[in-house]
């Protein structure tokens, strides 16, 4: 689900008309944005906690040479989901019921069949048994490529060929 399928269920499921939808969702994400960069938490109770969280430096280890190296200090935001937002995910029958219609979007009216120009000319005589039966013969070109074994071989087929595998 994308945006702006998230604000048409948010107006179907509300009845809300789409542009205040849209409007509020701009606000909701402005305010979170804005209050997390400040180093806020904001928590939506049973749904999810929106947090900036601060790393300190620390030392860690290259895993190709064991060499020790030092990791910089580091800034990430958090997003974790809250327990009532997991129970509703891990079992469906929990999660809040929607309106009929709401999602998935309700099907579009279908449009009359329009009779197209293709549409409009004859179906392409059926062949006879006794032409189907016969093949055109292949090209000879065609006749080699399909007759030479595959020559490619892969990287690590050429090292393991090098190394006595």
């Amino acid at each position: 689900m994308n945006r702006r399928e998230l604000v048409k269920a948010i107006a179907a499921q509300t009845e809300m008309d789409t542009r205040q939808v849209d409007e509020m969702m701009r606000g909701f994400t402005d305010v979170v944005t804005a209050v997390v960069s400040k180093g806020e938490p904001v928590a939506i109770s049973g749904f999810a906690k929106f947090a900036k969280v601060e790393r300190g430096a620390r030392m860690g280890r290259n895993p190709a040479t064991g060499e020790s190296i030092k990791i910089k200090a580091s800034k990430k935001a958090r997003i974790t989901a809250l327990k009532g937002f997991k129970d509703s995910v891990m079992t469906p029958s929990q999660a809040p019921k929607l309106a009929k219609g709401v999602w998935p979007p309700a099907p579009a009216p279908a449009a009359a069949p329009t009779r197209s120009r293709a549409a409009a000319k004859p179906a392409a005589k059926t062949t006879t048994k006794a032409a189907s039966k016969t093949r055109p013969a292949a090209s000879a070109t065609a006749r080699k490529t399909a007759a030479k074994p595959a020559a490619r071989t892969t990287t690590r087929a050429k090292a393991g060929a090098r190394s006595g595998r």
